[in-house]
């Protein structure tokens, strides 16, 4: 997940501090989230176990359908498809349950373990968190993969984040971590990672089972490319990459699936989800297999229904402008 130099994440620091408007140097600094050169409409929050998801005019819950497209958005969508040669949507969930980033919902007073960080602990919140030792672990528990455990408390209304997480029978070990306050836009430190490539949370960007059932999603989505470049565009915070080919994505880029492109051949979960595309779009997080979305883990994804989406060719999307990319 995370590829990173100590030193570049140090270099994207200063310069980033230093070549912003104020008012976004203020952001990464710690109060509003989504503090861009382009506002979008605000949405509503979605909820969870009585939280909302991040407030209204957060950036994963704003409407972008009427954002203007960037000037580059072809040679964007060009540039994805080509670093692996993967041109089709992708839903990274179904099976069962087997896949996707699963999470867990746990009480006001659920018991804090211990959380030892084997990797950015600098860039990470400290512990303990309320993750019980059986909180599912992306990938299960014999997974070498990224490893997500995520957990929503109620009553508090934060969400916990590990990445690369494993229980040790008395502290969590992971590669990094985060605290995310639910009711607040605060944005990492400029130049800090997550639990996520991007510096970003990952539980506001997954398609939920529950939400998509009750026939809307009311947020962008999370996805993944093969290459990115050493860049960052707000909300995102930190990149992945040493790459300086401008025709990369950087982390934070939002796409949208075009008005144009028709919906009237699908059905059911697809529809859906296609729909938010459309809407709220998809947001750079980390890097991996281009166009593919990500949702929460759920036995309940009907496969045969999200198969729908490997028909969505990334030439569908364009590149909506929310904002200059920080190097």
């Amino acid at each position: 997940m995370i590829n990173k130099l100590a030193v570049a994440s140090l270099v994207a620091l200063a310069v980033s501090a230093a070549g912003l408007p104020k008012v976004a140097a203020v952001a990464g600094a710690g109060t509003a989230a989504r503090r861009t050169a382009v506002h979008a409409q605000a949405s509503h929050s979605p909820t969870i176990a009585g939280c909302p998801v991040l407030p209204s005019n957060n950036a994963w819950n704003e409407d972008v359908s009427k954002l203007p497209v960037r000037s580059d958005s072809a040679r964007f969508i060009a540039a994805i498809s080509a670093a692996d040669g993967k041109t089709m949507l992708h839903a990274d969930f179904g099976g069962g349950g087997a896949y996707g980033i699963p999470f867990v919902i746990v009480p006001a007073n659920q018991k804090k373990e211990p959380v030892h960080y084997t990797a950015y602990g600098d860039e990470s919140s400290p512990g303990p968190f309320p993750i019980p030792p059986n909180a599912p672990v992306e990938g299960g528990a014999s997974s070498s993969g990224d490893r997500h455990v995520i957990a929503v408390q109620s009553g508090t209304c934060h969400l916990y984040e590990l990445y690369a997480a494993y229980w040790r029978g008395n502290r969590w070990d992971a590669g990094s971590g985060v605290d995310w306050n639910l009711n607040s836009d605060k944005l990492r430190p400029l130049g800090w990672t997550s639990a996520d490539a991007a510096g970003l949370p990952i539980f506001p960007g997954l398609a939920r089972y529950g939400e998509t059932a009750t026939g809307s999603i009311h947020h962008a989505l999370r996805f993944t490319v093969a290459a990115t470049q050493r860049g960052y565009i707000f909300p995102a915070t930190h990149y992945a990459s040493s790459s300086t080919d401008p025709s990369l994505p950087p982390m934070g880029l939002r796409l949208r699936l075009k008005a144009s492109y028709s919906l009237a051949r699908f059905h059911g979960e697809s529809l859906v989800i296609l729909k938010a595309l459309k809407r709220y779009g998809m947001i750079v997080a980390d890097n991996g297999s281009s166009w593919y979305i990500s949702g929460a883990a759920d036995p309940r994804w009907n496969d045969d229904d999200l198969d729908q989406l490997k028909t969505v060719p990334g030439n569908a999307f364009e590149v909506v402008n929310t904002g200059p990319i920080h190097h």
